[in-house]
Formats: C-alpha cells, structure tokens, sequence
C-alpha cells in the first residue's frame, strides 16, 4: 500500500465541522497528508467553484508536475495529461478502486469517468503506485478518485449552467437517506451536456449516470455498490502536424457539407465518436477480528463503441495482405463502380470482470497486509468498411454495422479484425511497522505480476500470423520510510519499482497493406519487453495551522522505454509501431504550498516543477537500419519547468477565485529538432451563495471564466518521432525527417451555474 490510504481501502470520509467548510488549504487544494511519497490532492470544495461537469484531468490541472490538455472547453471530447513528463497511457487511474485504463492501449478517456459534483476527493501520486493499486501500465503515477458517500438524510442538488459555443449542461442528483429502520443509504444522479464544436462543425454531447449505495454496521464493517453508465456520440477533433498548423492555426476542421457528387471522407459527419460505457465496483471491507480485516472490490468494466474514420475505397482491384481482390458492398462493385467513400470506425468492444482482495493482519505496532488481484479480460477490434448514405453523408450504422464491404473471396474487408484475451494474476505482501509513537513508520512490500495475453488477428499474411501469445512475469519491490520530527513537519523517502507490459496494438499488423513495403501501415512488435521504471523519492512537509508546503526531490530510471513511433521511408510511405525506445533518467523538484484563510478571506496555493529528463540511449530512427543521435537530448513529451498558482477568496456568502498555468516547451522528437512553445493559461470563477431559502439549501450563482485571454495554443504531442529534420545517423546515413501529431488546445470559454440543495 505504502500509504496511509490506498486506492482500494474504503477510508472514512471526513466531515468538516460548521463553520470549517471555506477553510480548507489553498482553496481545497491541499490537505494533511502522512504518505511517505509523494502525494497531492484535490478536495470536493476546490472542485465545486470549477465550471460545471469538467472532467477529472481538468480539475488537477494546478497540481505539481501535472500538465493537463483539454481539446474542447468543457472537456467532452477528453483530454490527455502527463506527470512528471509521463503520459496517462503511463499513469494508473481509478475510481472507488477499480482500474479505469484501457486494458489494451492503457488510455484514458476522462470525459466518460464521473461527475464532478459527485467527487469527495481526487489524489495524485506523481512517482508511483501503491502495490494493491489493480494496473498494469503505472511507471508513472497514479491518480485515484473516490465518489462521496451518500447522504444520512434524505435530499438532493439540481445544477444548471450555460455558456459559449452553446454549452449547456443539467446535473441532478437524489439522496435517498438511511431507508427505513436499515443502515442501507444510497443516491442516484443524472447529467444531460451537450456544445458545439469550437471549431468545425457538429458537437459533443453527453448523457451520464452514478449511484452509490452504502451500508455499515459493527466495528468496520461496510459495503458498498457503485454503478457508472456513460453515453457519448460527439463529433472528433482532427489533430494536426507541426506544418498545418504553422499554416492554419486552429482553422484545421473537418468539412461541414456534403456533396453528392463530390463526396469527401474528410465530411465530419464520418468523424464521430460513439461510446457506451459500464462501470461497477462493489469495494467493501469486513472486520473478522480485533485484529483480522478482509477488503474485497470486485468490479466489472465495460465499453463498446468507436473513433469514426472513412476512406475512398478501390473497386476493381486493392490489397488485402499480399492479395489483390475486387470488392462489393450493397448494389455495388467492381463493374459499375470504380471507387466509393466507405465509413470504416475503428471499434472496440471490452468484458473486464476483476477483484482485488487483500487481507490485513494488525498486531500492535505492526501491520501485515496480503493480497491478490486477478483479472480476465477481453477485448475485441474491429474496423468494417460499411455504406454511407450518398443522399446525406452520415453512415448507416455509427458502428458500422449494416451492408459491408465483401471481396471476391468471400472475406469481409477489415482494416484491423483483432481479439485480445488478457489475464492478470498479481499478489502483493506489505509490512508496515510503526515506532516511537507513530512518529516513525517503516514499510516494504513486494508485487509479483503475472501477465498472460492471447491475441488472435484475423487479416491475411500479417508478420506474426494469425495467433499471438505474449507472457510477463515481474517481481515489483517497495521500500518507505516517515518521519514526524514534530506534529508540523514530517520527512519522508521512497524507492519503488513499476511495470508496463507493451500494449495490445503492439501484438498487431493493422490497416492498408503496401506491396512496396511488404507491409501494413501499423505493424507488429510482438517481442518487446515491458517497460520497468525504478523511482526515488526524498521530501518534507509542513502541515502547521495556517500554512502547509511540501518540497520533494525525485529520480527516475526507465529500461526499456515504450513508445510510439511514426516511420517514413525513403521511398515515402509511412508506417507506425510501437518501439523500445531504450533506456532513459530523470531528477526533479516538485513543491506546492498553500495557507488557509489569511488576510480578507484569501487563501492562495502556488505549485511548482523542475524536471531534467534525459535520454539515455541512441533510437533506432525511422525506415533506417541505422541511429540517430539522440542520448543525452531532452526527454519528449517533458516540460522542463511547470508553475501553478490558484488565489481564492470565500467570506461563506461572496467567493471568488484566479488562477494561472504555465507549462514550458516540449519536444516532439528524440533529437528535439522540434517542439510546441511553451504556454500561460489563466482562469477565474467568482458566485455567491444565498441563505437558505425553505427547502432550498444555498442557493448558488457561479460564473466561470477558463483560457481568459483565448491563447491558442498546442496542448499535447500525440506521439514521438526519431527527427523531425532530415539528418545523418551514426553510421553516416542520410535520414529523411519524420513527423507526428498534435492536440490543439481549447479556446477560452464562459459558463455561468446555478445550483441549489435541497
């Protein structure tokens, strides 16, 4: 666990006292904290002055080492986020203890997760994982989130707001209090969001529903049930490269009209993105003995649906593998129809049935804890080319279903066509033993992570044929130590090891087959070993009445480092695979500090990193045998320096609040040959709240203001490339330039809310 609380442990929720409630360090944006790493958090009193229904990325935003990306104003389209240079696909997130990555590619969708106004809390950790924490894909953090418990007695909030680009959003929630003469409370909410695109055509939109249900008796002993389900069906926003957008800035869209007869796959229309998901977890603790406690979280996770995509189609002749067949869909082919536009989504489909159970012996000053998570999932890929109504543009089925394209082998055209049968056993030991008073707490433990994973891949003459077996198996140690020089600061330190298996897509030749390269556009790298990072930690905190500051040092090592790399050859096709990027290091300042109320109700929080990341090894470059020469260059994807800065002022009635973002350059290839600037971002909210009123409980006004100068800005490279100019390799061979892509930021946005308890 290596923490006072962690991930899967049902920690009691705190209840302020009155008169407590506009007290709370930096405007919620720290809290007392014990853990002996580092670890930043996010409380429900920071996250209800933000604009109504932003996601998990959005509000940690301000914490140290985070740098968060949004791609629209209110985040419905998702986001991306890295801690100490690392990506979410690196970073393990949960919700009430279950894993919220995907299983395959380790991505995170943060508009699909939760509704803010039901958080308690949302904790990061910027250097690793504690050990029960169910992921295989965390060298880099993790960022655990925990809805609030239902209500004692009966009640509910109803939230509406407004803003630009048509931004409207309606959140209600029902409190059922304790049910009868039982201990059995629960709530359910609803959320309805929806905007226009703020740039191109079309929308987002999202339909949203969470119920918590609890039940305690006894001396600990608690059950629970928590039940996500999440609609999306928005409209995509195209990335860019470095070129376009030197050339077009944000006026980079998909095309808002359809001509029948001059149909064009970049319609935006055929760039949807329609998800449905499911997620349930039971997390529940039972108290055996005075000194025996069972914790068990089952969960189950589901999702299916896909990023829409569409491709102008050869009739008479194309490749499937190293075959050329003739196609036909609906009253067309090859003889009356030489070319057509076909949707082809990209689905996914995913069962992910799991439990974490852990069993914690106390005796006195020691605490022994054993565990075990396993984990069965499968996940299916799929790409069919279906029709598109000539008459509209939009597709028959969002999820391609409906009239396929068949070719004259009687196959079904698919870009990919894969099934992955993933099964994870980990067992975890921890001892944590506590001395002088609790004042010193001494912990080490120890991971053991099996993973299995059985790949099927049904498009022909792929580099790894047609099954797929990839196995790991890793021993995972940690070591901590606290320290309480006095009740106001306390030094800590931390040595961890986390793993990251190779992604799914990795196992996989998918997309358009070239006979010049003998290939497909992604191909396989089915022999990668997982990527291992081994962190160190050393930190102070102050935690007195008015002011609270935590100060650590952190180094990283990385072996074999997992990336995704875009290949142009040198007779210019391009291809992506995933690589082992080599080995790589890192050391860095993180802090943060926050005060409560000071002068005139104000409580200011600033935040700050420093990070050198480096390179260790030469990477392979693209379409070449041969290197180039990038160790000892700038890690990518890695700002160098981040500063945050939040003001709040809250007298009960009138709050009000300014904050500030700056986040510095960072490199999108391995030579740093190119990078997007670096980027100030500001925002303000300000509201105030009425007296009751009857059954109405604070009734609130709120008007937030997010990117008030409208910066537009790159947010996030999407990927990495070896270079991006042409150059020579360590064996003297001229390399051509590669390329990635690129996020684009969200515009400066205007909500106000109201919102009322009752």
């Amino acid at each position: 666990m290596m923490g006072s609380t962690a991930p899967t442990d049902q920690g009691p929720e705190k209840v302020e006292v009155k008169g407590a409630r506009h007290r709370q360090v930096g405007g919620g944006l720290m809290v007392k904290e014990d853990a002996p790493k580092s670890r930043s958090t996010v409380t429900a009193e920071y996250i209800e002055k933000q604009a109504a229904g932003l996601n998990p990325m959005q509000l940690i935003e301000m914490l140290p080492g985070v740098n968060t990306t949004s791609t629209d104003p209110m985040g419905l389209s998702g986001g991306h986020v890295t801690m100490r240079g690392l990506t979410e696909s690196q970073i393990g997130f949960t919700l009430e203890g279950f894993p919220i990555n995907d299983i395959g590619s380790y991505a995170v969708y943060p508009q699909e997760i939760v509704d803010p106004e039901n958080l308690r809390t949302i904790n990061v950790e910027q250097g690793s994982a504690d050990l029960d924490s169910p992921h295989i894909s965390a060298t880099g953090g993790a960022v655990n989130m925990y809805l609030m418990n239902p209500k004692d007695h009966l009640g509910g909030k109803i939230v509406g707001s407004y803003g630009n680009y048509n931004a409207r959003r309606i959140f209600g929630r029902l409190d059922t209090g304790y049910i009868g003469h039982t201990n059995v409370k629960g709530f359910v909410s609803f959320s309805d969001a929806a905007e226009q695109s703020w740039r191109g055509p079309g929308g987002q939109n999202k339909l949203h529903g969470e119920t918590k249900w609890v039940s305690a008796w006894g001396k600990g002993n608690v059950m629970s049930f928590s039940l996500v389900g999440n609609q999306s069906t928005g409209v995509l926003f195209p990335t860019t490269y470095m070129d376009t957008w030197q050339q077009k800035g944000i006026h980079n869209s998909y095309a808002s009209k359809w001509d029948p007869k001059n149909p064009s796959s970049n319609y935006y229309q055929l760039h949807r993105n329609p998800f449905t998901n499911i997620y349930a977890s039971a997390p529940s603790t039972f108290t055996l003995t005075d000194n025996l406690t069972l914790t068990e979280t089952p969960y189950f996770w589901y999702g299916n649906g896909n990023g829409g995509g569409a491709y102008s189609e050869n009739l008479t002749s194309q490749q499937y593998g190293e075959q050329k067949v003739t196609g036909s869909i609906g009253p067309y082919n090859a003889s009356n129809t030489k070319s057509l536009i076909l949707y082809n989504p990209s689905n996914t489909q995913t069962y992910r049935p799991g439990a974490v159970t852990k069993l914690s012996l106390h005796t006195g000053i020691n605490r022994l804890t054993v565990g075990y998570w396993f984990e069965y999932s499968k996940q299916r890929q799929t790409a069919p080319f279906s029709l598109i109504d000539n008459e509209t543009g939009q597709p028959n089925d969002l999820l391609g279903g409906g009239p396929n394209m068949v070719y004259s082998n009687g196959v079904t055209a698919q870009y990919r066509d894969t099934l992955t049968q993933t099964r994870i056993h980990t067992m975890f030991i921890v001892d944590s033993l506590s001395l002088l008073n609790n004042r010193l707490t001494l912990e080490a433990g120890l991971k053991y992570a099996v993973v299995n994973r059985d790949g099927q891949n049904n498009l022909p003459n792929t580099s790894t044929g047609p099954y797929i077996k990839g196995s790991w198996q890793q021993p995972l140690p940690a070591v901590s130590i606290r320290y309480k020089i006095n009740d106001e600061n306390q030094i800590f330190a931390s040595s961890t090891t986390n793993f990251r298996i190779p992604m799914n897509t990795s196992l996989y030749d998918s997309g358009t087959y070239s006979t010049t390269l003998h290939g497909y556009s992604t191909q396989a790298n089915a022999n990668m070993k997982p990527e291992i990072s081994i962190s160190e930690e050393f930190g102070w905190r102050y935690q007195g009445p008015t002011i609270m500051s935590s100060v650590s040092y952190f180094h990283y090592n990385f072996t074999n480092r997992l990336y995704q790399q875009t290949i142009t050859t040198d007779s210019g096709y391009t291809y992506t695979r995933s690589i082992n990027g080599g080995n790589s290091h890192a050391d860095g300042v993180d802090m943060e500090i926050g005060t409560r109320p000071i002068l005139y109700h104000l409580r200011p929080y600033f935040s700050a990193e420093y990070i050198n990341a480096r390179t260790d090894s030469n990477i392979a470059a693209g379409g070449s045998s041969d290197f180039v020469f990038s160790k000892g260059k700038f890690a990518p994807q890695t700002p160098k320096y981040q500063l945050g800065f939040n003001l709040d002022y809250d007298d009960g009635h009138f709050f009000g609040g300014y904050s500030l973002k700056y986040v510095a350059k960072q490199y999108s290839t391995f030579v740093n040959d190119q990078h997007i600037p670096g980027y100030l971002t500001m925002n303000i909210n300000a509201g105030y709240r009425f007296k009751d009123w009857g059954i109405m409980k604070s009734p609130t006004l709120r008007l937030n203001l997010r990117n008030i100068t409208d910066r537009h800005y790159l947010g996030f490279v999407n990927g990495t490339a070896a270079n991006a100019l042409a150059t020579t390799g360590m064996y003297g061979s001229k390399i051509k330039g590669g390329s990635t892509t690129y996020s684009i930021a969200a515009p400066f946005m205007v909500m106000g809310s109201a919102s009322v308890d009752f």
